[in-house]
């Protein structure tokens, strides 16, 4: 497995429909919360088994700060590690873009997952599209 920056706009597109068949079908997302217009500004993260995409997320950088979100794994694969290594490449390419903090809001469920890549939780649950979530924070060395 390889994690890393999407290569061109048919890995991004392949992202896109992931997160497409995770939020929204298996969660119950509306489809325009999860298409929000900020994918051209992004910066995409896939990470690929033989050219099989198993996982992605999205980074939006300004003033020093990356957002990290749209966080989704193949159901096949989790549990594998997938997630682990897209945040790995998630932080190393937003350090290398400026960004000295990384925020993101976590589904309740995942706190674990984002505890163990070094977030710490800034505030309490909140309901974002009907799921529970916890404002998260890891500073970038």
């Amino acid at each position: 497995m390889e994690a890393r920056r999407a290569r061109d706009d048919r890995e991004v597109q392949a992202a896109l429909e992931l997160r497409e068949r995770v939020f929204c079908g298996e969660q119950g997302v509306a489809p325009s919360a999860d298409r929000d217009g900020r994918d051209p500004d992004a910066l995409h993260v896939v990470a690929t088994d033989d050219e099989r995409l198993l996982g992605t997320c999205r980074l939006l950088i300004e003033d020093g700060v990356a957002r990290l979100g749209r966080l989704a794994v193949e159901p096949g694969a989790r549990r594998r590690g997938v997630a682990g290594a897209i945040l790995a490449e998630a932080h190393a390419l937003a350090a290398a873009n400026g960004a000295r903090t990384v925020r993101l809001h976590a589904q309740v469920d995942a706190r674990a997952l984002y505890e163990a890549a070094g977030y710490a939780a800034t505030g309490g649950p909140f309901m974002e599209e009907g799921i529970p979530h916890l404002p998260m924070e890891r500073p970038l060395a």
